[in-house]
């Protein structure tokens, strides 16, 4: 097998965890600041261009009261992030539905020498938290998880998807990149990484030209069929 190395991106492509996790852990944040802010589902859905939930909360506080300075943004949003983190993994992870295909994909890559990594934009305390409580039995198995304290994952030169690369050890055609957002295949396909886009609700439709596969499930195929239709012969 010519693939050596896979690497998932977690929110809304390894789990569903935007709508029943992050948005009413936000909202939740919010809430037991006292602050008159609740998001729809349509409104975040806007957002998801803006990198993070602790920079979409900035800007709805900066919104809501301009009077703000920046120091009393950065304390609330501190404040705001370590609540919302508590909720997300507290309450609502436990919940969260693990993407159709996903554990099949990985096991079939653990039973062939296929390494398995993470790349996120969140937090790494949530995105270690929901993998191991809904993977247990791959979780150990996945080196290196990236999260937003080892860099910026859709900064332009894509630095945590080459930092990724480089702790793999492998070269872009034995690497195959999971994503499902418009901003993560951007950041994979600055790098070069041969990625296959698996859309969900909320980032179908938006442009994901040039990835080597654009599909709306996992379970749709194997291994080597990921393979035969990603990586260059």
């Amino acid at each position: 097998m010519r693939l050596k190395a896979l690497i998932f991106d977690v929110d809304g492509t390894i789990a569903n965890t935007e709508h029943r996790g992050h948005l009413p852990a936000c909202n939740e944040a919010f809430a037991a600041m006292g602050y008159p802010i609740q998001w729809t589902w349509e409104q975040f859905v806007a957002m998801q261009s803006i990198a993070g939930n602790a920079l979409r909360m900035r800007q709805s506080l900066a919104a809501w009261n301009p009077a703000l300075s920046e120091e009393e943004l950065e304390t609330a949003v501190a404040q705001l992030v370590a609540h919302k983190k508590k909720f997300y993994i507290e309450k609502y992870l436990p919940e969260l539905p693990l993407r159709e295909g996903v554990v099949a994909i990985m096991e079939e890559a653990l039973a062939g020498g296929v390494r398995l990594a993470v790349v996120s934009m969140s937090y790494e305390a949530q995105v270690n938290a929901l993998l191991s409580t809904r993977l247990p039995h791959i979780y150990p198995h996945l080196n290196p998880i990236l999260g937003k304290e080892s860099g910026p994952k859709t900064a332009p030169d894509s630095p945590l998807y080459r930092r990724c690369l480089a702790e793999l050890g492998t070269s872009l055609a034995e690497t195959l990149v999971i994503e499902d957002s418009e901003e993560g295949f951007a950041a994979a396909r600055r790098v070069g990484i041969p990625t296959a886009v698996i859309y969900n609700e909320y980032t179908f439709g938006k442009n994901f030209a040039g990835a080597q596969l654009v599909a709306r499930s996992l379970a749709h195929f194997t291994l080597q069929q990921l393979e035969d239709l990603c990586l260059p012969e």
